[in-house]
């Protein structure tokens, strides 16, 4: 027996995705130092705070739920948006649910397979395809407008540009032989030793293991050149490559 479906009455589909996600990484559950400090990133990069959604980590406190609710508050009398809470034990997920907020278990890092991302392999038959599972991908051509990349298991290597308005993610680093004007993330799953190298520096955003920058962000002296992006010390360190 068959059942036809008829699309037209169709309302949704779910699909599986990755999207990026500002994580707010919470090591005080004190609402007043979060307060304050959201007042002074406010000033900084006014434009962040726009609506971004975040999703907030508390992996790193004791007993978040009691201030979960304020916490929330504070964030979005600063224009962020509260979407998920990531941690904590049931309680914590009690308290989120009740908030009307996802709830995410605590993250695992996964490790790297650095012998298998050394010499990523792509199908001879197509250009554009995922290699063998942990060895990366490699795309040859421009990422367009609206397009994704995704290396879910290791290395991403561009061979060609990435537009405005597209994105390029990673599980490792994100290599673009060409100018990178979306945004790019590497590391999506933790990594803290991925990294970002391009040719030429117009990135909207950037991202390694969660830590962000924007567009508004970036020295102008790097704008234009070919760059590497790190971690150091929980912060994005975008040096020349000349």
């Amino acid at each position: 027996m068959s059942l036809n479906v008829d699309r037209a009455s169709t309302a949704f589909t779910f699909k599986g995705g990755m999207l990026p996600m500002t994580v707010m990484e919470l090591t005080s559950a004190d609402p007043e130092r979060i307060r304050e400090q959201l007042a002074g990133k406010l000033s900084q990069s006014p434009a962040f705070f726009q609506h971004t959604p975040v999703v907030l980590s508390v992996e790193k406190l004791d007993e978040p739920h009691l201030a979960l609710e304020r916490i929330c508050a504070v964030c979005r009398a600063h224009k962020l948006l509260p979407v998920a809470v990531r941690g904590g034990s049931d309680p914590v997920k009690q308290s989120a649910w009740a908030l009307g907020l996802g709830w995410f278990p605590p993250q695992e890092i996964k490790p790297r397979n650095l012998e298998s991302v050394a010499a990523p392999a792509t199908d001879p038959a197509t250009d554009n395809v995922p290699a063998a599972a942990g060895a990366g991908r490699i795309h040859r051509g421009t990422v367009r407008s609206g397009q994704q990349v995704t290396a879910p298991d290791g290395d991403l290597v561009v061979i060609g540009a990435v537009n405005a308005g597209a994105e390029v993610l990673a599980a490792g680093s994100v290599h673009v032989y060409g100018a990178l004007r979306g945004r790019a993330l590497a590391g999506i799953h933790g990594d803290a030793q991925a990294g970002i190298f391009c040719r030429e520096l117009h990135a909207e955003l950037l991202s390694v293991a969660g830590n962000y920058k924007r567009l508004e962000d970036i020295d102008p002296r790097l704008l234009g050149s070919a760059v590497q992006v790190r971690l150091s010390d929980d912060q994005l360190a975008i040096a020349s490559l000349a």
